[in-house]
């Protein structure tokens, strides 16, 4: 009976064993691609096929799996000095962005065609860059930035075309002249501002300045054509009076008006001289009852209330 739960027991430890390593053998054999990569499998060696994003069973020891990341990717071209044409240090830095085409040729030549993509992709972007500013000035180059963008991405696509990556696009990150330099550039920069901005004063007083000089001149014609208005009507009044006057104010009306005019200076007791022989004279003389003046002339006096008197 011991003999025979022994041998059970050994039995079940046995089961258990290969279950067990069938266990490790089925896990061993799993490898799951998320869909930010792609994989590369290879059998003794040598490229059999490509793991797409998902669940894939890998022979073990047989097989080995090899991930590739083809999201975009920015890589740093590390801050260098290149000599420019005006024989100034700038320090260059720039950035690279890129990523690893999906499609099966491309990520064989991804991990086949180059040792390291990522350190060769900065030793290229390096180089290229010191070949492209290292013929300009270093004003050019803070100017034409874009240009030299376009032409690090240009060079970068033809030297890696056969890399299976595509280059999103490149851009200067910085280019910083030496410390001295700078502050020239500096004060440059300022004194052309101040420049700038003395010549907008100065086209803005003169502009305010013939403005208030075509005010004046519009307030001068206006002026004047008012006082010219103002002439035309005066006159036009005066030549309705004349010819109202001859149309309308003879013989009696003339007589009328000159007695208002009398009567209005007589009663602010003024002294009034008119010519001896005009009809005034004698048409005064005939209210007050007194005969006309000598020629030369008549003073009327200054009468009290309710008295006419001819001296």
């Amino acid at each position: 009976m011991q003999l025979q739960a022994s041998m059970i027991t050994t039995t079940a430890w046995i089961v258990l064993a290969a279950v067990a390593i069938d266990l490790i053998y089925v896990f061993a054999r799993i490898r799951v691609v998320r869909p930010t990569s792609r994989g590369l499998v290879e059998r003794f060696g040598k490229y059999r096929r490509v793991a797409e994003p998902g669940f894939h069973w890998i022979v073990p020891v047989a097989e080995r799996l090899f991930l590739v990341n083809v999201t975009e990717v920015m890589m740093n071209a590390e801050r260098q000095e290149i000599i420019t044409s005006d024989k100034l240090n700038a320090r260059v830095d720039a950035q690279i962005y890129f990523k690893v085409k999906s499609d099966e040729n491309s990520l064989k030549s991804s991990q086949y065609n180059v040792f390291d993509y990522k350190v060769q992709m900065v030793n290229l972007a390096r180089t290229t860059l010191r070949n492209i500013i290292g013929t300009l000035t270093l004003k050019s180059a803070n100017s034409e930035r874009s240009r030299i963008n376009t032409a690090l991405q240009q060079t970068l696509r033809e030297e890696t075309q056969h890399w299976g990556i595509e280059i999103v696009r490149a851009e200067l990150k910085e280019i910083d002249p030496p410390q001295d330099v700078q502050e020239t550039m500096n004060k440059v920069v300022k004194a052309e501002n101040e420049k700038v901005a003395a010549v907008d004063f100065a086209t803005a007083t003169e502009t305010m300045a013939d403005g208030a000089r075509r005010a004046e001149i519009k307030r001068a014609e206006g002026v004047k054509q008012a006082k010219i208005l103002e002439a035309e009507g005066e006159a036009l009044a005066i030549q309705l009076v004349n010819e109202s006057a001859d149309r309308y104010f003879t013989g009696n009306a003339q007589l009328l008006r000159r007695l208002i005019t009398v009567e209005r200076s007589l009663q602010n007791n003024s002294k009034v001289v008119v010519p001896a022989g005009s009809e005034l004279v004698n048409i005064i003389g005939d209210i007050a009852g007194v005969l006309p003046l000598p020629a030369r002339g008549v003073r009327v006096a200054p009468r009290a209330p309710g008295e006419h008197a001819v001296q």
